[in-house]
């Protein structure tokens, strides 16, 4: 008797328009791992009986304390992947805000997660890339203390944020319950 065969449905993880690897007729800035990090960050799975998709990035930042810093440090790999495909500086300052804006969001307990879902910014970036991928003049040694200075800049950022809503929680909970 033979075994019934059952099919499934497929759905595409990466984004329309990137191919397989880059050759012959591929863009500049085609990048499977920049496209599969903005696909699952950003726009995994879809929200049934909507037209709102949702990735790890908002669910990742419900973590208390170590979800922005995750989630960013995601963001700030896209953005060497940016770098190394040869965005200029000038648009890798654009998508370092975008990750400092999405820190920013995912730093608001639940209803920044909510705005995050929104936001994008992994898909942001991926996108910018995609259009200015190749247009960057030979990087040089400048080229490269700016985009260290731009990372560390992140990081910092992301840090004293985290710093900062510890502070301000423990704060709000010796005004709740005062410790004698």
């Amino acid at each position: 008797m033979p075994i019934p065969v059952r099919e499934i449905e497929v759905d595409e993880v990466l984004p329309k328009g990137t191919g397989p690897a880059p050759g012959p007729g591929a863009r500049p800035g085609d990048d499977l791992v920049a496209a599969l990090v903005a696909k699952i960050m950003d726009s995994l799975f879809k929200i049934p009986g909507t037209n709102i998709s949702v990735g790890l990035d908002p669910l990742i930042g419900l973590i208390p304390g170590a979800g922005s810093p995750i989630s960013a440090f995601v963001s700030l790999m896209m953005l060497a992947r940016s770098a190394r495909n040869g965005v200029p500086n000038l648009i890798l300052a654009r998508m370092a805000l975008n990750v400092a804006i999405n820190a920013m969001l995912d730093a608001i307990p639940v209803v920044g997660d909510a705005a995050s879902i929104f936001y994008r910014s992994n898909a942001r970036n991926y996108e910018l890339m995609l259009k200015h991928a190749g247009t960057r003049r030979h990087a040089g040694w400048p080229d490269k203390l700016f985009l260290l200075l731009l990372m560390v800049s992140v990081i910092l950022f992301v840090v004293v944020m985290v710093v900062g809503m510890v502070v301000v929680v423990r704060t709000g909970l010796r005004e709740l319950w005062p410790v004698e």
